[in-house]
């Protein structure tokens, strides 16, 4: 099977989407914690904010990049025609 132009283009943006979400989660999961002996300075409701942001903050930015890669694969798909067709 040969690629069109329309198949490159749909897979080139697959791949842009992809790499832009896994750097962000590079940055979400690697950076903070590059700072977290800073982060543990300042306390919060008891806890080293290291802690929340570790504890809560990234898995929440999990769950939003697992969202948007849904929302603009969908929409990415259904602009080239290669979704699912539901009944």
């Amino acid at each position: 099977m040969t690629l069109t132009a329309r198949h490159r283009a749909y897979w080139r943006r697959n791949l842009t989407l992809t790499l832009s979400l896994l750097a962000l989660w590079f940055l979400v999961s690697f950076v903070p914690g590059y700072y977290a002996t800073a982060l543990n300075d300042i306390v919060f409701l008891g806890f080293p904010l290291g802690f929340y942001v570790f504890a809560q903050g990234t898995p929440l930015v999990y769950l939003l990049i697992i969202g948007v890669y849904v929302l603009a694969m969908n929409r990415l798909d259904k602009h080239y025609g290669v979704g699912e067709h539901r009944r």
